[in-house]
């Protein structure tokens, strides 16, 4: 039998839940404004959770947990500025929905963003442990007595998803010290269990070797409570994985916008499996009277409805709270360094890149690198990471496998517990798996959490056709890049602005993706020798959003100018292009995509009256052509001609054929004459 004061503070806690669920069943007009979901049969398991961790520890709830944050001590208030969307809201300022929290109270267990993506949270979990895992085996000292661990709670619906796959993988794999709670009540939404899953999700983690897995009615606080405690403190001790089966009720509607009765033929069934009188019956053989337990639970009560009269006044957000948190402040604000130093032999942009990370490391244990094939057998399939993993460590530059969504998304666990992760993806063509990571946790992060939590790491993705590279081997993607917010991203075209840039996003706290033009890494495509350079000093840093003027010419009066804005390969083709017209071109390197240096672009499009934007991807519904369209409308008197764009051909895919290839992209020649056609316009 447990302790009288946890049973004691159980119940409290349970009983302001419930409280919290029938209120808001009672002002449902009121609270259904913003859809929320709420714990009510859920309860047990998680108090018994919240009560054993601690302020080191790290929580990815999802939105069903409200009665895990009341255990580990948000009060029903802090909840409800939520549930109205106020702007006091602890965890994100109104922005978000109903328990999805937010919190970095030092008090606390820390919890990053959550999104209401099933199953998402468990790659950023996941990450958070491997980031414990990383610290310990570098010997980055933990001050806290008891070894932090991580809980990822899931319900069990989720766990079809391919994603918490990826994360069970790598903590079977590291050995990593998380527990993933699943909390298992047999439903998604409108469809059940027998519809949707082939096993449980205790019979599910069998089969990932080195992952413990415990299956326990989560209904019974102290049965809930035991099991909980045995698996903690293993974790804390051993450093491995774990995952609890924890089957409970549902006894309140999927969401407040899906109500149970639409659909549901088990209520009854569900209702007899109700912890709190498992709870109550435990409270009266532990020897609390009756009595006892009618005021506790008639002081929640009390508690809840002062609360909730209490947020109900509560202010707003005002329209200028929009407009905050999408980053986070960076450093670097200004280009730093020696950029050109006497050197005896220019340096390929490849090699800018990989000693940038080696001088990172060397000055900063909390920067790793990992991703496919980045370690020491191969160090990067274009030998980016060469070197490294032998000077560094294996578990400071290591494999993973084939997982580009857990790639990314861990990022958002590693930084939260203070590390500066570099990833790759190996080709752009493959990080179609990680966008989901990327816009729903990675970029939203900082501005869902009000400014908490911003995703400090590099995405490194090696971009553009090369060779007869192929479909899959070819691709620019930066369109969809720059349509995901929150995000900064950079495309620079030689090596300085490689190495500076990556020293930039290293200082930045916020996410970065550096896309780096597979034709420029070794400067072996004809005409990208400008790619090569001295290499800049250690110290150089060059910041985003500050384009590049490679060729300037002056205003003329009489003869025909313009400008080219272009960037990476472009910058390249252009400087081809105009090699018998250098008087008459202006080229811009735009550097960064996000963000964009519009001052730069727009001094240089008034002064030369013409504008052509270079890309190396298929120009319908493209940045470029979304460029163009912002150039045409903030310099509409200066223009003498429509601002024109060239790029691929609007092609699905960049066929292998050498031929074919040459038909579909760029080249020197193609925008020579485009620029000829619009100094003639």
């Amino acid at each position: 039998m447990l302790d009288k004061k946890i049973l004691e503070k159980a119940f409290s806690t349970m009983a302001t839940a419930k409280a919290m669920t029938n209120l808001y069943e009672d002002n449902f007009k009121i609270v259904s404004k913003y859809v929320h979901a709420t714990s009510r049969g859920h309860e047990a398991i998680q108090i018994a959770m919240a009560m054993q961790l601690l302020p080191q520890d790290y929580v990815f709830p999802y939105y069903r947990d409200d009665a895990m944050l009341l255990g580990i001590g948000m009060q029903p208030y802090d909840l409800m500025l939520q549930l109205m969307a106020k702007k006091d809201d602890p965890f994100s300022g109104g922005r978000t929905y109903y328990c999805h929290p937010s919190l970095k109270d030092v008090d606390k267990p820390k919890i990053p963003h959550q999104s209401s993506a099933t199953g998402m949270q468990a790659i950023p979990a996941t990450g958070a442990a491997m980031g414990f895992w990383y610290k310990e085996n570098i010997g980055i000292q933990d001050v806290n007595q008891e070894k932090p661990l991580v809980v990822c709670s899931l319900g069990d619906a989720s766990v079809t998803e391919g994603e918490v796959a990826e994360a069970l993988q790598m903590a079977a794999l590291k050995q990593l010290p998380i527990v993933y709670l699943v909390q298992d009540n047999g439903w998604d939404i409108s469809a059940n269990a027998a519809e949707t899953r082939a096993q449980n999700a205790f019979e599910y983690a069998k089969g990932f070797h080195g992952i413990e897995a415990i299956s326990i009615d989560g209904a019974n606080f102290t049965e809930s409570y035991l099991a909980v405690q045995k698996v903690v403190k293993t974790i804390r001790e051993e450093r491995r994985p774990f995952l609890i089966h924890a089957k409970v009720p549902l006894l309140n509607h999927h969401t407040s916008g899906v109500r149970m009765e639409w659909y549901r033929d088990d209520l009854e069934e569900a209702q007899s499996r109700d912890p709190f009188p498992v709870l109550v019956k435990q409270m009266l053989e532990a020897g609390f009277t009756n009595e006892e337990i009618q005021n506790i639970e008639t002081s929640a009560f009390a508690e809840v409805q002062a609360d909730f009269d209490k947020a109900q006044l509560a202010e707003d957000p005002k329209p200028e709270d929009l407009f905050t948190h999408d980053f986070a402040p960076t450093p670097i604000t200004e280009e730093v360094g020696e950029r050109n130093p006497e050197r005896e032999d220019k340096v390929v942009m490849v090699d800018c890149a990989l000693f940038a990370v080696e001088e990172l490391m060397n000055k900063h244990p909390e920067c790793l690198l990992y991703g496919q094939d980045v370690g020491g057998r191969l160090g990067g399939v274009f030998r980016e990471a060469a070197t490294l993993a032998q000077k560094f460590g294996d578990e400071r530059v290591f494999n993973t496998p084939i997982q580009e969504a857990f790639i990314v998304g861990s990022t958002v666990g590693m930084s939260a517990v203070g590390l500066k992760p570099i990833v790759e993806v190996q080709f752009a063509d493959y990080i179609w798996p990680a966008l989901n990571q990327l816009f729903t946790e990675v970029s939203r992060s900082c501005y869902l959490t009000n400014g908490k939590w911003p995703v400090s790491m590099i995405l490194r993705v090696p971009i553009g056709a090369y060779g007869s590279g192929g479909p899959y081997h070819s691709s620019s993607v930066e369109s969809v890049l720059t349509n995901i917010r929150g995000i900064k991203i950079a495309y620079p075209s030689n090596g300085a602005d490689l190495k500076g840039l990556l020293k930039a996003a290293y200082y930045d706290p916020n996410p970065v993706v550096i896309l780096e033009h597979k034709g420029l890494y070794w400067s072996k495509v004809k005409g990208t020798d400008a790619a090569r350079v001295n290499e800049p000093s250690e110290d150089y840093i060059l910041p985003f959003g500050k384009a590049n003027i490679v060729q300037e010419i002056w205003e003329q009066e009489t003869n025909e100018t313009i400008t080219v804005i272009t960037y990476g390969m472009g910058v390249h083709w252009a400087l081809n292009a105009s090699a018998g017209m250098k008087n008459q071109v202006e080229i811009i390197d735009l550097r960064t995509l996000y963000p964009l240096d519009e001052e730069a672009i727009f001094k240089s499009v008034k002064k030369a009256k013409k504008c052509l934007v270079v890309t190396e991807e298929p120009t319908n519904n493209s940045f470029a052509r979304s460029l163009a369209g912002l150039i045409q409308e903030k310099c509409f008197k200066y223009l003498d001609a429509p601002v024109m764009v060239i790029g691929s051909e609007n092609m699905p895919a960049i066929p292998l054929n050498s031929t074919l290839e040459f038909t579909m992209i760029p080249n020197a020649d193609k925008v020579r004459l485009k620029m000829e056609e619009l100094l003639e316009y």
